[in-house]
């Protein structure tokens, strides 16, 4: 009897490389975000960085002749882009000023709960038994985490946790509705507009809070600098480029595994190149945490 011997199958690269993208490359953002934002301003900083990368995705788009979005299209994507940015990453930025990055990370690792809470309340979601313990291990692991000292005993942490729980909210808002408004059917083009809203409303509300006068493009440190082009062309143009990439190769349930990856890369360079502490409480709070959120991207039906 003859035995078949089959090669085992290739490594596809291009997607383990995405994969690397989107887990240390948006990991890393939060303290790029904080590196870049001591020397400029943070909504300034955002700003400029979602307006920049978004214009040059846009003329990547033309340069491809996509179809122009029309008026309710650029409507529905700046709505959904001012969720997303202005209010989603732009809150999480300015709190990261009293915030360290590592924290911030574990934090919003509770939207996926927040959006499910969401769904139930308002869209009558039906939620399972296994989303319903995983939203009571994440509620546990979230007051596990942000009862410390070093966020209660800090009057300006409480207002950085108070933005970060707006964040939060309008990203979740976002994500349930931005499949069920009209968008480009072009994802690339969509990002694009909804970086440049975005971006440009968070321009506008850092001149009305008065840091275009408080900044001095002299002082503007190299790592900030450094760091923010990093911001724009590897956390928003590369980043966005893999994880599209992979929707289109790996099923959902796989891309959403960043979820969990995101927090502990923050974790570990925050505390190995901005000297930031980690607690036990920390770690027990973030392993309880995400050990909700499995559960609820696990489950099985509409949540």
């Amino acid at each position: 009897m003859r035995t078949t011997l089959t090669a085992p199958k290739a490594i596809y690269w291009p997607v383990i490389g995405a994969f690397a993208v989107i887990y240390v490359v948006w990991g890393s953002t939060y303290l790029a975000n904080y590196f870049a934002i001591q020397s400029i301003p943070p909504f300034l900083m955002s700003g400029c960085r979602f307006t920049a990368a978004g214009l040059a995705l846009y003329a990547f788009t033309m340069v491809r002749k996509k179809p122009a979005p029309t008026l309710r299209q650029w409507f529905n994507a700046g709505l959904i882009g001012i969720l997303f940015l202005a209010f989603g990453t732009g809150g999480v930025v300015w709190a990261e000023q009293y915030i360290d990055t590592s924290m911030a990370a574990l934090i919003v690792a509770f939207d996926p709960l927040l959006i499910m809470t969401l769904m139930w309340l308002f869209h009558k979601t039906k939620v399972g038994s296994r989303s319903w313990m995983g939203a009571g291990l994440g509620v546990i692991g979230m007051v596990l985490l942000v009862g410390q000292p070093q966020l209660t005993g800090s009057r300006m942490a409480v207002w950085g946790l108070l933005a970060i729980g707006i964040s939060m909210t309008a990203w979740a808002t976002a994500s349930i509705y931005v499949s069920r408004v009209e968008l480009p059917q072009s994802r690339m083009r969509s990002t694009a507009m909804q970086m440049i809203t975005g971006g440009g409303v968070l321009l506008i509300f850092s001149a009305a809070v008065g840091e275009f006068g408080q900044f001095d493009w002299v002082q503007v440190t190299p790592k900030s600098a450094f760091s923010w082009v990093y911001l724009v062309f590897f956390g928003s143009l590369l980043g966005f480029s893999c994880f599209n990439y992979l929707l289109m190769r790996v099923s959902p349930e796989k891309v959403a595994t960043s979820t969990y990856v995101n927090p502990v890369v923050a974790l570990l360079l925050g505390w190995s190149l901005n000297g930031e502490t980690i607690t036990g409480q920390s770690l027990l709070a973030g392993a309880i945490l995400l050990t909700g959120v499995f559960f609820i991207n696990t489950s099985k039906g509409p949540v």
